[in-house]
């Protein structure tokens, strides 16, 4: 499973309800659900919670994780073309591809792309930017 890399710091941060026996490494996007509760993505159109700021080793007593909402981070993405500026989101566990109409209002959009990449499986710079 490759995660996410981080190429310039966040300065944002969100701290979220994870299960103790979850693992999760530290660059892993993660998927926000209910209450306040981060685990990894794992598929297109999952709300986007931010990405793993610290890694949650699996059954350590620990119920809580930090999450990155901003910076810079090289993403993989399985996606055909991605044009620098485009947004990206979610496609499957820590890829991106391309969002669609209205991924921004149901809060999907990870980031917004700042290279453009051609249809093969690659890492792409992506400004993180969750809300």
């Amino acid at each position: 499973m490759a995660v996410a890399v981080c190429y310039e710091t966040p300065t944002r941060f969100a701290r979220y309800t994870v299960a103790d026996g979850t693992g999760i490494p530290k660059g892993t996007i993660l998927k926000l659900t209910t209450p306040n509760t981060a685990i990894a993505s794992g598929a297109d159109n999952d709300p986007v919670a931010g990405i793993a700021w610290m890694e949650k080793v699996a059954s350590d007593g620990s119920t809580e994780i930090v999450a990155a909402l901003d910076g810079v981070w090289g993403i993989t993405t399985t996606a055909g073309v991605i044009t620098i500026g485009n947004q990206v989101t979610l496609s499957a566990l820590n890829t991106i591809k391309v969002y669609t109409t209205l991924d921004e209002e149901k809060g999907y959009v990870l980031g917004k792309a700042l290279e453009t990449i051609g249809a093969t499986i690659t890492v792409i710079k992506v400004r993180v930017d969750v809300r």
